[in-house]
């Protein structure tokens, strides 16, 4: 078993789940939660703050800002702690009340924005306090996980080769768009190593990064209300966009087998299937991502009035519905 001396020094991601039984695709997830960081995001974080260092803008007294939806802040949140930096987290009333629970316990602010930009929305009004506050004091040093390459650099590094390791005869990789740094690094690892692999990306019903119209989301992780600078539609060969009742169903499906995990988790998984149910035959090898767990979902997600009241008592009256009985 290893041995750290900081939190971000560890991070499990060998550990996959094959979704055949539960959808009957040939579909395997790459869990990404078990880390101290509880997501995917720690390898972002981790390679903006050390790239941070190394260029000297992070000193002693600096104070890392950042706008997050949730889980990149709670991995800044952590290394801050750890490397003695100050934190405050710029986020939205969508970030759930979990995480910025987590947030605070870990020594970090949080402002929560309320009131959308004129242009930008609840993304754009967070940003646009982000810039505020940074030109308000030189202690405040933004990451900008937006346009930070160290955002995909991680995973060009990381996630990607990773996954090759597993799954050499790999054929169609689908990952969830947020800020597409995820997308971005992994996409452009397979592109220069493995050509051959499909890269399908999934995105959320109202978000705008792949042109399409914006529309009200509640699950914070996917989807933007602003054009992520990071994105190149040129690395990615098709995207499949998800209705949030979807994501819910699909969410629930997993929690009934024991696998509990967040919103984005359900968006990939149910964006995969249906890319899946469309497009594969069964001699396909496919991988999603779970950026994270389902802990900090427990008042969303997986709360039955939130749900109800949000996309109406019925979605989960199927919840069930294609997942053949346990053995």
């Amino acid at each position: 078993m290893p041995i750290i001396s900081a939190p971000h020094e560890f991070n499990e991601d060998e550990l996959y789940i094959d979704l055949r039984s539960m959808f009957g695709q040939s579909l395997f997830l790459k869990c990404e939660g078990f880390n101290f960081a509880g997501s995917i995001k720690l390898k972002a974080a981790t390679e903006m703050v050390e790239a941070a260092e190394r260029k000297g803008l992070l000193r002693p007294g600096s104070v890392l800002i950042e706008s997050s939806s949730g889980n990149l802040g709670v991995a800044l949140s952590m290394i801050a702690a750890s490397k003695g930096y100050g934190f405050l987290c710029v986020t939205d009333s969508r970030c759930n009340l979990a995480t910025r629970r987590l947030m605070e316990a870990l020594g970090s602010r949080v402002h929560i924005v309320t009131e959308p930009s004129p242009s930008g929305g609840l993304l754009g009004a967070r940003i646009d306090y982000v810039r505020a506050m940074c030109a308000s004091d030189d202690r405040y040093v933004w990451l900008n996980q937006y346009t930070n390459p160290g955002n995909a650099r991680s995973h060009y590094r990381r996630t990607g080769p990773a996954i090759a390791r597993q799954f050499p005869n790999l054929d169609v990789l689908f990952i969830g768009a947020g800020t597409t740094g995820t997308l971005m690094g992994c996409s452009r690892f397979f592109k220069e190593h493995h050509p051959s692999v499909r890269i399908v990306a999934v995105d959320s019903v109202g978000s705008v990064t792949f042109g399409t119209p914006a529309a009200r989301r509640m699950i914070p992780g996917l989807g933007t209300s602003v054009r992520p600078p990071l994105l190149d539609d040129s690395y990615v060969d098709e995207v499949v966009h998800v209705e949030e009742a979807d994501t819910i169903r699909t969410c629930h499906k997993l929690a009934r087998r024991g696998f509990l995990f967040g919103g984005s988790t359900g968006t990939a998984v149910s964006g995969a299937v249906r890319w899946l149910e469309q497009h594969g035959s069964p001699d396909l090898t496919s991988v999603t991502l779970a950026p994270d767990l389902g802990e900090r979902y427990l008042d969303t997600v997986y709360q039955t009035n939130w749900v109800h009241d949000l996309y109406g008592e019925d979605v989960l009256s199927e919840e069930l519905a294609g997942v053949p009985p346990a053995a």
